[in-house]
């Protein structure tokens, strides 16, 4: 995930921009069927040394209408104190700009591009609004679709490429910045959800500034999974992606219906609640065969669905394969758990308004395995007169002790007709 430990091996050489194919607009290395709709999500961190401070997030939400691309990209600070939002328009197979518009805490504004680019600037402090009237001397990206650029090229190691991008500041005669993808390597990205991807490394710096930004791209899928931009003092702005689009699990959770099967039905469970543990190598007998749920066990019920399955199956194979972590179960899940404790010293709990339907019940509660055990207490010798040895036998002696134990119990109940009274045991057979 982290690549910080490559950004030494991009050493800035002075290099003639003339020397380098630039891709405007129009450009035949363009290909915009490697972009794909749709909206991804990056978490920002500011990165020094090997501290990762979260600052805040953004959302990208790409989408193609007719011969109209549309950018919308959204900026949040981790404590709410800023946002902005740009959102672009270019031609869907060119990437020629078509207008521009921008949302922040200060100020408003839009741009539409031609031969002259025109618009406002809004003040939301008072300030009267600014008119918008420029003529760039030469083509260039909005230089909010320019990362998106990037990943419709031809990227290969050692591939080269100036990129001018348009980007308005008032009271700056610098309309068209150059950036220069000076470097393209292999590169493998860790992701902690999706396991390893082929990816470019791709090193580009705004001639302008001198800011240096890597950029990983996903060779086959051409998506974007990490960004670092250059700040002052030694800090790294580093945006990763976020995989809101990572869903292992086809089924989904139905909210509404899982609450209504525990509310709105008139189906009850008796059950009782006991373990039978036979975990010890040297147990030969419990003495107390039924260890009942101590009186206050909290038992848990829940409608069991097909995502439930699905999840549990997925994080079996997850936890099978030892890479991946385990996919967090649907956050609406909690709610629909209902709950009840055993009111006895015998294990008992009941639940009531269940509807028809297949349930899943757990429980966890400590308890004290007695147990009897036989142990070596020596061996018995057979003996000649003369002193030989005859024979022997060993002696086991028996004894009782008691140790810890814990039960964690989950099992599956169908209650077939509305109104049943169903009678379980809940228990941890081990």
């Amino acid at each position: 995930m982290r690549i910080r430990t490559y950004l030494l091996l991009f050493i800035a050489i002075p290099f003639s921009v003339s020397a380098q194919k630039k891709v405007v607009p129009g450009n035949s290395e363009i290909n915009t069927a490697h972009l794909t709709p749709g909206k991804s999500q990056y978490t920002i961190y500011y990165v020094k040394d090997t501290s990762w401070v979260k600052k805040g997030s953004f959302t990208h939400d790409l989408s193609v209408t007719g011969n109209r691309l549309r950018l919308v990209a959204d900026y949040k600070d981790q404590n709410d104190k800023w946002y902005r939002k740009v959102s672009s328009t270019a031609d869907a197979k060119t990437l020629a700009p078509v207008d521009y518009q921008f949302e922040g805490t200060k100020s408003k504004s839009e741009l539409a591009f031609g031969n002259t680019v025109t618009g406002k600037i809004h003040y939301l402090d008072g300030r009267k609004d600014e008119a918008i009237s420029v003529t760039p001397k030469e083509k260039s990206v909005d230089y909010n679709l320019a990362e998106y650029l990037f990943t419709t090229l031809p990227l290969s190691t050692g591939y080269k490429a100036t990129v001018p991008e348009f980007y308005y500041e008032p009271k700056s005669d610098k309309l068209v910045t150059n950036y220069i993808i000076n470097d393209v390597k292999s590169y493998v990205y860790r992701s902690p959800k999706t396991g390893n991807h082929d990816s470019w490394l791709v090193g580009v710096l705004e001639e302008n500034t001198g800011a240096k930004y890597y950029y990983v791209i996903d060779k086959s899928k051409h998506r974007i999974w990490q960004r670092e931009m250059s700040l002052s003092g030694g800090m790294w702005e580093i945006c990763v992606d976020d995989e809101i689009d990572y869903q292992p699990i086809v089924n989904k959770f139905n909210k509404e219906e899982a609450l209504a099967k525990v509310e709105k039905g008139n189906g009850v469970i008796l059950g009782t609640s006991f373990a039978r543990d036979r975990s010890s190598k040297l147990a030969v007998l419990n003495i107390n065969k039924a260890q009942y749920a101590p009186k206050g066990t909290v038992i848990s019920i829940l409608a069991n669905q097909p995502y439930i399955t699905e999840w549990k199956e997925v994080n079996r194979k997850i936890r099978k394969g030892k890479k991946l972590p385990e996919v967090p179960i649907d956050r609406n899940v909690q709610a629909c758990i209902k709950t009840t404790k055993v009111y006895d010293d015998k294990g008992h709990f009941e639940f009531t308004n269940l509807m028809p339907g297949e349930y899943i019940l757990t429980t966890s509660f400590g308890y004290t395995h007695n147990y009897t055990y036989r142990y070596y207490a020596g061996t018995s010798y057979l003996m000649h007169p003369s002193g030989a040895v005859l024979g022997s036998s060993d002696i086991y002696n028996s004894a009782s002790a008691s140790t810890g134990a814990q039960a964690d119990i989950e099992t599956l109940v169908t209650i077939k007709a509305e109104g049943e009274k169903l009678k379980i045991n809940l228990k941890d057979t081990r």
